[in-house]
């Protein structure tokens, strides 16, 4: 029990900005950590839905509500993801080799394509959010997604080789219960899968919406682990940061295109 609250600690105090007692990262309480990973966003999609609630009870415009939706995930993680996201743009703009592009991931200065990229990212995400804002029938695809999203990426750590033996994702690999972690995350998923099922079964075609998303996100989960072992050579930091900001994003995309249809 010990050692499962350290780990949620180590979770919280590295993945999110909320404040948490400081632990030493050790095998022992880095075990269990990454199978907290979904409790943040599970985190973020709780404040995602009482700022959609605050915001449709005063009848506040879609902008302002899908700004301040934008800038929560960013509030709750510190950023951590974002910056992988940027870290990862900038490597594969740069159409080098692998030995190059892993230590553009390792530099900690930034270059042209990542602020670029991220600038887009931000706004595909607050208009998918405005778009949202105005058909809300797949809001559950949302607020589920950033778990999702953390659980898929905690997984590539633990079960994919690491491209360096350097960094974050190297310590966590190196320290974790793999085996459990694995076992744990792929738990998670099937029970957010159920959930979502559950949660859409009652709108028209709700069903078909939730396998639609599950089909998506798998299918990114395959073409990202590709990219990975292909381009990187493994996981990094960054790479789990590039698969959790594009899971989400996806989710949003996904919530936004199909209230359309819907």
């Amino acid at each position: 029990m010990k050692s499962a609250w350290s780990g949620l600690l180590v979770a919280f105090s590295l993945y999110s900005a909320v404040p948490v007692p400081q632990v030493q990262w050790e095998k022992r309480t880095m075990r269990w950590a990454l199978s907290f990973l979904p409790l943040v966003g599970a985190l973020v999609g709780a404040a995602e839905w009482l700022w959609y609630l605050f915001c449709a009870h005063f009848g506040a415009a879609a902008l302002f509500y899908a700004v301040g939706a934008a800038l929560i995930p960013l509030m709750i993680s510190g950023g951590i993801h974002l910056d992988g996201l940027c870290d990862t743009c900038d490597a594969l703009c740069s159409f080098g080799d692998r030995d190059k592009r892993l230590a553009i991931l390792k530099d900690p200065h930034v270059g042209a394509f990542g602020p670029m990229w991220l600038m887009a990212f931000l706004l595909a995400e607050a208009a998918c959010f405005a778009q949202i804002y105005e058909t809300p029938a797949l809001l559950p695809v949302v607020f589920l997604g950033f778990a999702a999203a953390r659980a898929d990426g905690a997984r590539k750590i633990v079960t994919m080789p690491c491209a360096k033996d350097t960094g974050l994702a190297h310590i966590f690999a190196e320290n974790s219960d793999k085996k459990a972690v694995d076992w744990t995350l792929r738990v998670v998923s099937a029970a957010l899968d159920i959930a979502l099922l559950v949660w859409l079964h009652t709108i028209d075609r709700g069903y078909f919406f939730a396998v639609g998303y599950i089909a998506l996100l798998s299918l990114w989960y395959i073409l990202h682990t590709r990219i990975a072992m292909r381009v990187f050579g493994g996981i990094t930091g960054d790479l789990a940061g590039f698969s959790i900001s594009l899971s989400e994003l996806l989710a949003l995309a996904f919530a936004a295109f199909g209230g359309l249809i819907l």
